[in-house]
């Protein structure tokens, strides 16, 4: 049976090959322009990637740099080279601006000079970063007590008590600021306090000055015994310690103890 026209046509349109598209003319100034914007694009990317790598680098190295100038200035700061130290401090601080512990540092190292003031500044600076590290508290307690600020120097010790209430060194800082404003009693309080924790040379010679003080001389000649046995070769234990005897009428041990410590100075 002989196929209808149609059918016939519809087959040859399918055995026959498709047209090729019609792509719409692109004129010279149109491929320039694409070749412009493509090779922006690519700086562009290109500079991007650079920028990014770089930073990234820099983001990398910068905190090793600073630790590496934290730790030379930590090292000069044990032998009490206090300004070189200072100036590996700002290289750390520097390369990593949040670098808390570098200004506490660099602030010890400015005490160590003197610079009090800078001291405190660095000080206030490292607890803004880091308000509950007690260090820098009691860092800057001392700073103040330098100055005679005691109820400054009393508030930061304070500050750092409520943050670690087993830190001898913000008793004996306490002890001192209200001593030097007259109230031996809770001096002693805190001296008493600070010994129990810590026991050294230092808060066994504040307890007995307070004693000493306070003209409780018995007192004040047991903590001196201590501290002559922690330091026999330091002056200011014998001559504290002859105060005292002196005052309860050993003439002889005073005399005895000045005599040792003239000794030590000699050397």
């Amino acid at each position: 049976m002989a196929l209808p026209p149609d059918v016939h046509a519809d087959a040859a349109r399918r055995r026959s090959p498709r047209k090729p598209l019609v792509l719409i003319p692109v004129g010279a100034e149109d491929i320039s322009r694409r070749r412009r914007w493509i090779a922006q694009w690519g700086l562009a990317i290109l500079a991007l990637g650079a920028g990014g790598i770089g930073l990234l680098y820099k983001r990398t190295l910068d905190p090793l740099h600073a630790l590496e100038s934290y730790e030379a200035g930590v090292r000069l700061l044990g032998v009490a080279h206090y300004n070189q130290a200072a100036l590996e401090f700002d290289r750390a601080v520097g390369l990593k601006p949040d670098f808390a512990d570098a200004y506490l540092m660099r602030g010890k190292a400015y005490a160590g000079e003197s610079r009090t003031d800078e001291a405190i500044s660095d000080f206030t600076r490292a607890i803004e970063l880091r308000a509950a590290d007690p260090r820098a508290w009691v860092a800057r307690a001392a700073a103040f007590l330098d100055l005679k600020r005691f109820p400054l120097a009393i508030e930061d010790a304070n500050h750092a008590l409520e943050l670690d209430a087993r830190l001898a060194a913000a008793y004996n800082l306490r002890g001192l600021a209200e001593r030097g404003l007259g109230d031996a009693r809770r001096a002693l309080a805190d001296f008493d306090r600070a010994v129990d924790l810590q026991p050294d040379e230092d808060n066994l010679f504040q307890r007995g000055a307070t004693y000493q003080s306070l003209a409780e001389h018995a007192r004040a000649i047991a903590d001196l015994d201590r501290v002559i046995a922690l330091r026999p070769d330091a002056p200011s234990g014998y001559l504290a310690r002859a105060e005292s005897r002196r005052a309860i009428g050993d003439f002889d041990g005073a005399q005895a103890d000045q005599l040792r410590a003239r000794e030590i100075e000699g050397r």
